[in-house]
């Protein structure tokens, strides 16, 4: 990267702190802070949603599948937006019409405190250490491109540039300050940012990374055998059919995508914004993966992993790598922030609140969300230090499809069945443990079992079998455990009477007005981004058509955005004058 690129990276970030903090003044009570008051619009939720999904992780593992196997990357890429269909149809609005403000107060009305504290210290940390491996993967491309002289005290001696782990522990900064600012308000708007500033920035790269190649048709031709196979290696149908189960159980129980169907007004808007994030991984996935694709046929022998940033690298000009670069970093901080508000939620309320300080005023709450949020942080910090150790793309798949299942299929079934009972998730969720345990470290190739005989010819078959014993493992065993506790179960549970009241007396009466102010910030920050760009085409020689038509671009997307803001306002407070009349 060149100097001015330096230069976009800290204005961007700098920028995205600052929008953070104009929220605080926001954080009242701990509705705000952790729900956002119920007032976001169902399209800022649908965005944030679909962000946080994306991270620095989608170009690491996705890109580097992309570049390795092909067309695959986009398949599995396609199930997230089948998912996200079916969440919305099934599953989004029924969560809302319960009436409940987050995941955790299902879970107390419908299965107790037991299995609250459980999932609040379990997910409070694997999975914030999990957020750790995306902050890895954003360091580690953005340290591809920053060589540092030899010697260099912030220079890593095995590479020769920028240190990851220095980078890693800085962005884990950066999120622990826009988390204990600005809450879910700062989350929301940042993550529409960097939906907007990365969308357009990947557009940009597909015909430039073409033209590189020849042309699509050039591109095509030099394409390895099998490159534009739907599946490959073993990404079979399979897989693919049990990522999208698997997805389905994400999108429909864990804690921070719930958190997107209860922060919008009405059971409406939380269908609608699931349905946004299923439309849009039905069609981002081929934009995005073309750049690894291409680079492929350009390029044979990098790292897989940092493929996609060099093909970015080969084809935008200084400033937009810059601006590039600062995205990628502001979505992965994004992702790990949206988790970070919801577990510092978790515990505040659940743990604090609930068991330490009952009588805890608001004030209070919000300054143990702030206290939590720090703590959190830390865990994030140790994620990005050590998973590199295990393997970053590992880590992940193996994560998603060996204990989705049995962490999040209890939660989902206990909202449509009146008999399953706490013991229903303790079964699950340790034959699911135990089976993860034996599988990644008994039955391996070097596991602690690979010496019994008599498991000789299984440690084969799960080795020639990795992808689908996985599945197995994390959708069809606690499939069965729940589908036996349901036929042989005798009596309604108590806790599903519970939701059914509280349901019965909740009502959506009059619609809460959705806030305009996140889509100001993004309108604001758009437009200043389009006059920095400006302002580097004008200096620019080789690059300024480039530049100028990225910063009219982004100009013309802010007048778009503030015009509909203009007729929500104008819509707004016509029923409001109708109501008072």
């Amino acid at each position: 990267m060149q100097t001015i690129d330096y230069l976009v990276v800290f204005l961007y970030v700098l920028g995205i702190v600052a929008a953070g903090m104009v929220f605080a003044s926001r954080m009242k009570n701990s509705k705000e802070m952790f729900s956002a008051g119920g007032q976001s619009p169902w399209w800022v939720s649908g965005l944030s949603g679909f962000m946080t999904m994306f991270s620095a992780g989608t170009f690491v593992i996705w890109g580097g599948i992309a570049y390795r196997y092909g067309v695959v990357a986009i398949v599995i890429n396609l199930g997230y937006g089948v998912a996200a269909i079916l969440v919305g149809r099934f599953v989004a609005g029924y969560w809302k019409k319960l009436g409940v403000d987050s995941a955790p107060e299902f879970l107390q009305m419908r299965f107790g405190g037991s299995v609250v504290q459980f999932y609040t210290w379990y997910k409070g940390t694997i999975q914030l250490f999990q957020m750790g491996g995306s902050v890895y993967a954003l360091s580690k491309i953005v340290c591809t491109l920053m060589p540092l002289p030899a010697g260099h005290f912030l220079a890593d001696p095995s590479t020769g540039h920028l240190s990851v782990s220095l980078v890693s522990i800085a962005l884990c900064v950066m999120v622990i300050i826009i988390t204990f600012v600005g809450g879910l308000w700062a989350v929301l708007m940042t993550d529409v940012l960097q939906f907007v500033i990365l969308t357009i920035s990947v557009i940009f790269v597909v015909p430039l990374i073409l033209g590189e190649a020849g042309g699509w048709g050039s591109f095509i031709s030099q394409t390895p055998e099998g490159f534009l196979h739907p599946v490959a290696a073993d990404f079979s149908w399979w897989f693919i059919i049990g990522w999208m189960l698997v997805n389905f159980f994400n999108l429909s129980g864990e804690w921070t995508f719930v958190q997107r169907y209860l922060c919008v007004p009405t059971a409406k808007d939380a269908k609608k914004s699931a349905y946004l994030v299923g439309v849009l991984y039905l069609v981002s996935p081929v934009i995005w993966m073309i750049p690894p694709l291409v680079y492929r046929v350009l390029n044979e022998g990098v790292d897989p992993e940092q493929a996609y940033i060099l093909s970015c690298q080969l084809v935008l000009p200084a400033g937009m790598m810059g601006l590039m670069v600062a995205a990628m970093a502001s979505a992965t901080a994004s992702m790990a922030t949206t988790r970070l508000n919801v577990f510092a939620g978790a515990f505040t309320t659940e743990v604090y609140h609930r068991v330490i300080n009952k009588d805890a005023s608001e004030r209070r709450l919000v300054a143990i969300g702030r206290l939590v949020t720090v703590i959190l942080g830390c865990i994030v910090i140790a994620g990005t230090l050590l998973i590199p150790r295990y393997g970053y793309t590992s880590f992940i798949i193996d994560i998603n499809t060996l204990l989705s299942g049995p962490m999040l299929l209890p939660t989902l079934w206990g909202l449509f069945s009146k008999k399953i009972d706490p013991k229903a998730i303790w079964i699950t969720v340790s034959v699911g443990f135990v089976s993860a345990f034996l599988i990644k470290f008994g039955l391996s190739r070097d596991g602690f079992l690979t010496d019994v005989q008599a498991l000789s010819w299984l440690v084969d078959w799960i080795a020639g079998n990795s992808r689908i014993v996985d599945l197995l493992a994390g959708i069809a065993a606690p499939l069965l455990i729940l589908s036996f506790l349901e036929i042989t179960g005798q009596k309604e549970h108590a806790g599903w009477g519970r939701v059914m009241e509280f349901k019965k007396n909740f009502r959506e009466h009059e619609r809460v007005k959705a806030s305009t102010l996140p889509g100001k910030m993004v309108v604001i920050s758009m437009l200043m981004i389009s006059v920095v760009m400006g302002i580097l085409a004008l200096v620019s020689e080789d690059d300024a058509g480039i530049l100028l038509s990225f910063s009219l671009v982004v100009l013309a997307l802010a007048g778009v955005v503030y015009y509909f803001l203009r007729r929500a306002d104008e819509k707004s407070s016509k029923s409001s004058e109708r109501i008072a009349a």
